[in-house]
């Protein structure tokens, strides 16, 4: 409350205690009435207030709310834009993009060193003039290279997030119940492993492939994948965080290492494990470097690789494709977002 309806306040005090001391009835009316004007002054005085500091806070709050929309627009713009002009004609995909994909190698080479430009302009659209749904008909019913790309991504992708999973748990709950410096070197040697990009490991893994008799077959990208030590140390500094008092009463029970994995490690360390499957599942299947240099046979290419070579002629091919690539890891975080931020906030756990 400020100083001056602090005196305000003061006054009519005052003046309460000064009309009880009245004899004469007029009087005594006179400064009741003069004391309500007062109270009644006071209290608009505070409405005012208050409605002032709420119109500042609904006005900041309208502000960050379009920020916050203008931000999200930005982000989900080419994605919608890809789904929407998946239902375009050819004829209308070529006027609004043609420009983009045109070739002009030829017209470089003939002007020499000469600098080209070009007036032609890109015209986005977010609604086609006609919708058209041939793209979805060529590439799931007519044309089946696109579903065998896509087949070659789950095959890849499932089995890499599955025992890479497996395995982060045995790793993690080893690292975590039993200590030692071989251990913590271990553990280290995994973290300056996870820092590093997986350019400076992609030729270890292509030289052990190679070793192996694995090169172009699809355990070159599946054993390098199940072994990646992203999910061994997230699952680790879950697992530490596990109070020593369950353990311990567990053991008083007579349960075995096997039991404590299963039946309390294990269950407690659910939002990690689907936050791990889901980073797992969206980096190995927007893969690129992986399959274009273990597999020398397109024909197990991944649908991230097929994408980037599809020709000219068919764009609008390209954004059918698009689209139906982008489905599998929406509906993933979608589903299990709520558990992804649980698990890289480790929220729910306490420390032993």
């Amino acid at each position: 409350m400020s100083e001056e309806l602090e005196k305000e306040k003061l006054n009519i005090d005052g003046n309460m205690e000064a009309a009880e001391e009245y004899d004469d009835f007029e009087e005594y009316d006179d400064a009741q009435e003069e004391l309500e004007k007062q109270q009644r002054k006071l209290r608009r005085k505070r409405k005012k207030k208050y409605r002032s500091h709420g119109n500042s806070s609904l006005m900041r709050r309208v502000i960050f709310t379009l920020i916050a929309a203008i931000f999200a627009s930005s982000f989900l713009l080419p994605t919608i834009l890809t789904f929407t002009n998946s239902f375009m004609s050819e004829q209308e995909i070529n006027s609004n993009y043609g420009v983009i994909f045109n070739d002009y190698s030829n017209e470089s080479e003939n002007t020499s060193m000469k600098k080209t430009y070009r007036s032609e302009k890109v015209n986005l659209k977010l609604i086609p003039d006609e919708v058209v749904g041939r793209q979805y008909s060529t590439v799931l019913l007519k044309s089946p290279d696109y579903l065998m790309k896509f087949w070659n991504s789950m095959i890849l992708t499932l089995p890499i997030m599955v025992f890479q999973i497996v395995v982060a748990l045995g790793a993690a709950y080893s690292f975590s119940r039993f200590r030692g410096r071989i251990k913590e070197i271990i553990f280290f040697l995994y973290l300056i492993l996870m820092l590093m990009p997986y350019q400076v490991t992609l030729v270890p893994n292509y030289l052990v492939s190679n070793w192996l008799n694995l090169l172009d077959t699809r355990w070159s990208i599946i054993l390098p994948g199940v072994f990646a030590p992203f999910s061994v140390y997230l699952l680790t500094k879950y697992m530490r965080r596990i109070p020593e008092s369950v353990i311990e009463s567990a053991k008083l029970d007579g349960a075995n290492e096997w039991k404590i994995f299963w039946k309390i490690a294990v269950p407690m360390c659910k939002g990690p494990i689907a936050s791990v499957a889901i980073l797992v599942f969206i980096d190995y299947w927007n893969m690129v470097e992986q399959p274009l240099i273990m597999l020398s046979n397109s024909s197990y290419h991944p649908l991230s690789v097929f994408l980037s070579q599809i020709n000219n002629g068919e764009i609008g091919l390209a954004f059918a494709v698009a689209t139906i690539y982008m489905v599998p890891p929406i509906l993933i975080f979608l589903y299990g977002e709520d558990y992804l931020v649980d698990g890289i906030a480790y929220s729910g756990s306490v420390k032993g």
